[in-house]
């Protein structure tokens, strides 16, 4: 009897917990817009998920949250949740894959190849993604993916030869790469399997680079008179696409810059997209400082005030670079096409160590791209003397 009392004074205890966490998320959904917040509540599985919450029936935690059958509900409230410091926040992408990687794993059922995958996909592809997202607000999860799902295929294309890893032959690669349109991704994974002696070595030829399209500079610079003066375009699409074409930011760049990367100093408004400033000239500095000041601030039921530049639909957390692509593509501004022309305009001015921070590129991409422009130091360095020298 009494340790049944205790465990019900225990769960009494718990729930009360969960309520009182409760009520941070919920008065803030509240206080932002009471008619959103209203219509919010009155529909969807996002409400329930908050009663659930508020009656400590949900645990005030991420494992809950990714085990809760209404998915996207879940994650909303899980962004909610972070964004007004009731839950710590996580690497929401690179959680996502963990668990692709877990559901991956659940669904092969040859032990060897599975601890195979596991291994592969722990200590090679979760790792190098880890160190990827200390660097950068949005890491490349997508290419991680491809490498596991592209390994898992390969070990089933093999299973279905009846061939395995160790045994595989050049030829069984041969036939493999003409298999599927991505089947080049299996390098990686075969790389790794030889460092650990679980294959020989093996020949995956690296696709041809294609530099891919590009614009003219006449039409670049007609794309951003367009963003710079047009008045009728939203402040966001605006400001994102002159980033993109006059200084060919990545868009998980841009869409990761905040409001403590810009400052006004004088008349001069500088941005520091990388360890050094850039000084921005008008009118792009009157409309990223106007952006800062006066842009999307209401951006989602329950959203606290952020320091995004360009804060996204979820609270707390910036627009995603496949949004401000799809909202640049409406005024016909293309990212890749966009930013090519834009590099090698960057690349004939300037020296690679410098490009390589402002663009945020590896050091030998930016001597590539200075060498195709036909850059070198020795111009960059006369060029500033020149400057110098005519400096009123």
């Amino acid at each position: 009897m009494r340790a049944a009392a205790a465990h019900r004074r225990a769960t009494h205890g718990r729930r009360r917990a969960a309520a009182g966490r409760a009520h941070r998320p919920l008065k803030a959904i509240v206080t932002t817009d009471t008619r959103s917040a209203l219509n919010w509540l009155r529909k969807g599985a996002g409400a329930r998920l908050l009663a659930e919450l508020a009656a400590g029936d949900l645990a005030a935690t991420h494992d809950a949250l990714d085990a809760h059958p209404h998915r996207r509900a879940a994650h909303y409230l899980r962004q909610l949740l972070v964004a007004n410091q009731v839950l710590p926040a996580r690497d929401e992408a690179l959680a996502s894959t963990e668990r692709f990687l877990a559901e991956l794993l659940a669904g092969i059922d040859r032990d060897p190849d599975r601890r195979l995958m596991a291994a592969y996909a722990t200590w090679r592809v979760l790792r190098r993604l880890r160190r990827t997202a200390e660097r950068a607000a949005h890491p490349h999860t997508r290419h991680a993916r491809l490498q596991i799902t592209t390994a898992a295929r390969f070990l089933d294309w093999l299973a279905a030869r009846r061939t395995q890893l160790r045994d595989a032959t050049q030829a069984d690669i041969d036939d493999w790469l003409i298999s599927i349109p991505s089947a080049h991704a299996v390098r990686d994974f075969l790389g790794w399997a030889r460092e650990h002696r679980h294959c020989s070595r093996f020949i995956v030829p690296t696709p041809g680079r294609h530099p891919g399209p590009a614009i003219t500079d006449e039409q670049r610079w007609a794309l951003l008179a367009r963003l710079l003066h047009d008045d009728d375009l939203e402040l966001t699409d605006r400001v994102g696409g002159a980033l993109l074409l006059l200084y060919g930011q990545q868009l998980s760049r841009i869409t990761a810059l905040t409001t403590e990367q810009l400052r006004r100093r004088g008349e001069q408004v500088f941005l520091r997209p990388g360890r050094d400033e850039i000084t921005v000239p008008e009118p792009l500095a009157g409309l990223l400082t106007a952006l800062a000041r006066d842009g999307r601030r209401y951006v989602g039921v329950g959203s606290p005030a952020t320091t995004w530049l360009f804060p996204g639909l979820l609270p707390g957390r910036p627009l995603t670079p496949a949004r401000l692509g799809t909202r640049l593509r409406r005024l016909g501004v293309y990212a890749q096409p966009g930013r090519r022309t834009a590099l090698t305009s960057l690349a004939a001015q300037l020296p690679a160590a410098v490009l390589a921070d402002l663009l945020h590129l590896h050091p030998t991409t930016a001597v590539r791209w200075v060498h195709d422009a036909g850059g070198d130091w020795n111009r960059y360095a006369a060029q500033l003397i020149h400057t110098r020298d005519h400096q009123p």
